[in-house]
């Protein structure tokens, strides 16, 4: 399954694209920052960042999409720009009909590292290591990114069952479960 993953942000958005096989091993595909300058008007920085994420869509032809779900914080002005950029992201891919899958940074982190409360150089470490690769990808927002690609196909991907109680095997209420103890 080849899944893009996207961490999204005004001035820089990460994205990673992978390629996992059944057995969960994972291969890099591509990597890369898109940046936007700070002191450019919102509307070509979107424009600038809707069309390179159009043109990798187009490019990798990914069978799934992952991206960071937007979260609380303090920042309004930050969180505005991450829904904006998502949004186009998110838009990108439903014109793709590719599936969709939105994943918290604490779930990519459990998923990548074992821990919903890593740093962002274990993330970034077992990236490393999880595509066999020989050195970090830089920045931290192409690490984040494809840890969002590779949580999102470990995690069940496209073709995943539904997660409601009902649904989930075994391991995925486990999962679940030791999720929201450690949210708490």
């Amino acid at each position: 399954m080849r899944v893009l993953g996207v961490d999204p942000g005004l001035t820089r958005c990460g994205i990673g694209v992978v390629d996992v096989a059944p057995d969960r091993t994972a291969r890099l595909v591509h990597v890369e920052v898109i940046r936007t300058p700070p002191d450019q008007a919102l509307e070509l920085r979107l424009l600038t960042l809707g069309r390179g994420l159009a043109a990798l869509f187009d490019e990798h032809r990914p069978d799934a999409f992952a991206l960071e779900r937007v979260f609380a914080q303090h920042n309004v002005r930050t969180v505005m720009g991450i829904a904006q950029i998502s949004g186009i992201a998110l838009h990108l891919a439903a014109e793709r009909g590719i599936r969709v899958g939105l994943h918290t940074p604490s779930e990519v982190k459990a998923a990548i590292t074992g821990y919903g409360a890593a740093d962002k150089r274990q993330v970034t470490t077992m990236v490393t290591r999880v595509l066999g690769l020989a050195e970090a990808p830089k920045p931290a927002d192409a690490a984040d990114a494809l840890a969002i690609a590779i949580c999102h196909a470990w995690r069940g991907g496209p073709a995943a069952p539904s997660l409601e109680a009902g649904a989930m095997t075994p391991a995925q209420r486990a999962w679940r479960e030791a999720e929201s103890r450690t949210r708490r």
